[in-house]
């Protein structure tokens, strides 16, 4: 789940920095509006340049950020024979899925999991754990790279971020719409903006960006069927099958860090928290490539 969750987390901290920025420089005083007027078309202007900013900004430091954050080392020249097999395996299926040749990197962790990132299907990185390696079989491991690959060239990193700009844009510009319509009807402010505001904006961003988080997770779940199908085309079905069978045998989850979870290998829950699940149940991931 590593990728989707440190975009995630990336896309809020430069949403708070371009907010702080916009601030210092007067421009969300265009937005302070004078008597009981809004002007909408600035307002969604503003909310535009924040959401899409920030998710854009995000997918574009992808890379940079997943390397420093896991500690994943690049293989620029393969110094064994694992290394060689990693590489020359992500090379095989970047050229069948018809994208360019990845990085290809190890990060040291116990967890069994792995992860693809980057701005665009010829610019990516697939980053698999150490855990991983000692613990899967070839074949397995082969189509967790599948997998990962799929990802990328299915591009779900460019879609993901222009979701994630749509819902921020609308989680900004309708919190400022409640908190105007809270001051100026209820506290009856005639000018400027009140306290009230303020503090009914915040409330509202809190709880539209919980409910637009279910929007991008319940996306990030029929992404990984698709890059499940996808991985079962470029390694075989029953290879894919294996693989998420051994990581249902797991007596613990992976637990990769929150910012990238969302583009790992494995996850998923049942019940009400389903709303905020990055992945689906192994059990029905397995369950429809049974049915292929």
């Amino acid at each position: 789940m590593k990728r989707i969750i440190l975009f995630l987390a990336t896309n809020l901290a430069i949403v708070v920095v371009l907010s702080i920025t916009l601030r210092l420089l007067g421009v969300e005083k265009i937005l302070d509006a004078q008597g009981t007027g809004l002007n909408i078309n600035s307002l969604l202007v503003f909310a535009a340049v924040f959401g899409f900013g920030g998710s854009l900004m995000s997918l574009a430091l992808s890379k940079w950020t997943a390397k420093r954050f896991t500690g994943a080392e690049v293989i620029e020249m393969p110094r064994n024979a694992q290394e060689h097999w990693l590489v020359t395996t992500v090379q095989r299926q970047a050229q069948l899925a018809g994208i360019g040749m990845p990085e290809v990197a190890i990060y040291d962790a116990p967890d069994v999991n792995a992860f693809a990132t980057g701005m665009s299907r010829n610019d990516a990185l697939v980053a698999v754990s150490t855990g991983l390696l000692n613990t899967m079989s070839q074949d397995e491991a082969e189509a967790v790279l599948a997998h990962e690959v799929s990802h990328i060239a299915n591009g779900d990193m460019v879609t993901l971020a222009l979701i994630q700009g749509v819902v921020n844009t609308f989680v900004i510009f309708l919190s400022r719409v409640i908190g105007h319509t809270v001051d100026r009807v209820i506290f009856k402010t005639e000018e400027g903006h009140g306290p009230a505001f303020w503090v009914t904006n915040i409330i509202a961003e809190i709880v539209l960006g919980v409910l637009a988080s279910i929007i991008v997770m319940w996306f990030s779940r029929q992404r990984e069927f698709r890059a499940d199908a996808g991985g079962a085309s470029l390694a075989g079905r029953e290879k894919m099958i294996a693989a998420l069978r051994r990581l249902q045998m797991m007596h613990e989850p992976a637990h990769l860090p929150d910012q990238l979870a969302a583009f790992g290998i494995s996850g998923g829950s049942n019940g009400f928290s389903r709303l905020f699940m990055s992945h689906p149940p192994l059990e029905e991931r397995i369950a429809a490539l049974e049915m292929q």
